[in-house]
């Protein structure tokens, strides 16, 4: 890994550790967490007081397998199949955790769907 690739990383783990101290997930709000690597995006929604995940989604996934993974219009699929898995397990309000990551391109597309599907954030 090269010097400049590491202290990126570094720099959006400190980022994500800044958001974490006060994004928390609860049982009447769990916490939809995003990771996106340069070609997915995976989406999970998290009750942290029993550290369980209660929806999950990716570009990872068959049905979207065949699509780019790494744009916005699979970002923001991605965000209506996790709105709509949160529902069906009974969670329609949440706290955003962007996971360190800008909130712009692929995770503002994410959040925007999920938001238009009908979570609360």
């Amino acid at each position: 890994m090269s010097d400049k690739s590491k202290k990126k990383q570094d720099l959006r783990k400190r980022r994500h550790f800044r958001v974490r101290r006060s994004v928390v997930g609860t049982v009447e709000r769990p916490r939809l967490a995003v990771f996106r690597s340069n070609k997915h995006i995976l989406v999970q929604v998290i009750d942290d007081g029993t550290g369980r995940t209660l929806a999950a989604a990716s570009t990872l996934e068959s049905d979207l397998r065949s699509e780019n993974g790494s744009n916005c219009s699979a970002a923001a699929q991605v965000g209506k199949n996790v709105a709509e898995r949160a529902k069906a397990a009974g969670v329609s309000k949440v706290v955003f955790d962007r996971g360190g990551f800008r909130y712009h391109g692929r995770v503002a597309a994410l959040a925007d769907a999920a938001r238009e599907a009908g979570l609360e954030f």
